[in-house]
């Protein structure tokens, strides 16, 4: 398993960044490969994706989620196993550190060799950047969900 990280700063108060990052069905719009995220209900989401040319779909559920703090989550089915948190971390009432750890269990050859290689690392920093460059320009969330989901 590969453990990813990776920090931004978005020039938007904390809870503009967390309300955006609850929209998972916005994460095509900034995120590389991923094609499609429907959400289920409250915990769980149903993605699809498309990295060098293989498509997947898997399932995550949400295991932790406190607004404005974090959101963790699991793979819960599917070729695709990971895991991870996003952290919100206010710097003052107009910036926020955005941190991303995730760990990246590569299944199949290709996957793996692109692991090797550093680029699931590179694409992670990637969508960071294109998070702040979509909330920055946005100026606003374009939607928000604050409820708590404790792990157990």
């Amino acid at each position: 398993m590969s453990t990813v990280k990776e920090a931004v700063e978005v020039e938007v108060p904390v809870r503009i960044a967390y309300n955006q990052w609850t929209q998972f069905e916005e994460f095509p719009n900034f995120m590389e490969g991923v094609e499609e995220v429907t959400q289920v209900d409250d915990r769980h989401n149903h993605w699809t994706t498309k990295i060098g040319g293989v498509r997947r779909e898997f399932d995550t559920e949400i295991v932790d989620q406190l607004p404005d703090e974090r959101i963790t989550w699991r793979t819960t089915s599917g070729d695709t196993q990971q895991k991870g948190t996003v952290r919100f971390q206010r710097v003052d009432d107009t910036h926020t550190r955005v941190e991303l750890v995730m760990d990246v269990e590569p299944s199949g050859a290709a996957e793996k060799a692109a692991d090797m290689l550093g680029t699931i690392d590179r694409r992670v920093k990637g969508d960071m950047r294109r998070f702040k460059d979509f909330i920055e320009h946005r100026g606003s969330e374009s939607g928000a969900w604050r409820g708590r989901i404790k792990p157990g």
